[in-house]
């Protein structure tokens, strides 16, 4: 019963410390970028995605280097399932309306289907190749590349066509700008309040992703189950409990609410586009550093082969084929969406595969 105890309370540090730590290296990491000049459109392009995907990437990073395969790989291809079957589904849910651009949001479903189909062809003997690999970091590249030209289009003024989930396509998402990222007044203590702010933020994420992999392979050990359950599950729920309280308008308190709006770091009407960018970054970042960090071919489990990387492509095209052909969001997506996502924990929960 100790044990237990101990590693919920693990559990939960975890949780606080990549909610916190994801969102203070965030928001310091963007303004500290303003700073040394680069403009908000490549940051709006580049770092913000990328600090929304912190938490996995760490979690990843170091259980790979531990030889922890199955986490680091479940913190990747569950998370990718649980930002789109869950965050994102309740995003377009809501009785606000959800509004994207067209194009973008296509070419980044696109993108995403390529990463699911490259993980699936390049898995050889429950094994990532190397080619695999590869083509995954390749398609990052081209996912920074896609992004900066958006965000320099959106700065720019240039012409692109909304799509909404009440169909009035007359709101386009709002773009990066000094008033939008809430950036302080330049100076020597700002400057260093927010190198510190870096350095607190990634020491955070890093005790919070050692302590979610303690307790995830704690439960495993004590109920005798495979890794990748608790990766899939609590892991992933746990990563994607602040993007929730983002969608519902912070329900976890008056403290996070100050917090998060005191560290945000994307406007708001941009959470359906990170939710996205952060599940494609899980796929073409996390999976490849994880295989980098490894040193040998990544060992994908026949679980995440039989579950997540089929589910994450068949709700990627839910997502993309609405928008492709008839232009518009619409909130059965996210129903449909949400449901496959419960079908999801079912499977993980009372089939779990072997080799995970």
């Amino acid at each position: 019963m100790f044990v237990i105890l101990l590693a919920l309370c693990v559990y939960a540090l975890g949780l606080v410390c990549t909610a916190v730590g994801s969102r203070l290296a965030g928001r310091c990491t963007t303004w500290c970028c303003a700073l040394l000049g680069l403009p908000l459109w490549v940051v709006g392009g580049t770092v913000v995605p990328f600090c929304l995907a912190l938490p996995q990437l760490t979690l990843a990073f170091q259980a790979a280097g531990l030889s922890l395969t199955s986490i680091a790989v479940g913190a990747a291809l569950a998370g990718s399932v649980t930002n789109l079957g869950l965050a994102l589904a309740v995003c377009l849910l809501q009785p606000q309306a959800a509004t994207v651009h067209r194009g973008e949001f296509t070419r980044k479903c696109a993108l995403l289907l390529a990463a699911c189909a490259t993980v699936l062809l390049f898995v050889r003997d429950g094994k990532l190749s190397y080619t695999g690999t590869g083509i995954l970091m390749a398609l990052f590249v081209f996912f920074v590349l896609q992004s900066i030209v958006y965000q320099y289009n959106a700065a720019d003024g240039t012409e692109q066509e909304p799509i909404s989930t009440d169909g009035a396509a007359d709101a386009p998402a709002e773009s990066y700008t000094a008033g939008t990222m809430s950036f302080p007044a330049m100076g020597v203590f700002n400057s260093l309040k927010n190198l510190s702010g870096v350095v607190l933020g990634m020491v955070l994420l890093g005790i919070g992703a050692q302590a979610l992999a303690y307790s995830a392979i704690t439960f495993a050990n004590l109920t005798g189950t495979i890794q990748a359950l608790w990766a899939s599950t609590l892991v992933s729920f746990g990563f994607c409990l602040p993007l929730l309280a983002d969608v519902l308008d912070h329900p976890l308190g008056s403290i996070w609410k100050k917090f998060a709006l005191k560290c945000r770091f994307f406007p708001p009407d941009t959470l359906p586009m990170q939710l996205l960018n952060s599940a494609i970054l899980n796929l073409t970042l996390a999976l490849p550093v994880s295989g980098l960090m490894y040193r040998q071919r990544l060992p994908i489990a026949d679980q995440y082969r039989s579950y997540d990387i089929p589910l994450c492509a068949v709700m990627t095209l839910v997502l993309l084929l609405p928008p492709l052909l008839r232009k518009r969001l619409y909130r059965w997506q996210g129903a449909v969406c949400l449901v496959l996502y419960g079908f999801y924990l079912a499977a993980v929960l009372l089939a779990p595969r072997a080799g995970a």
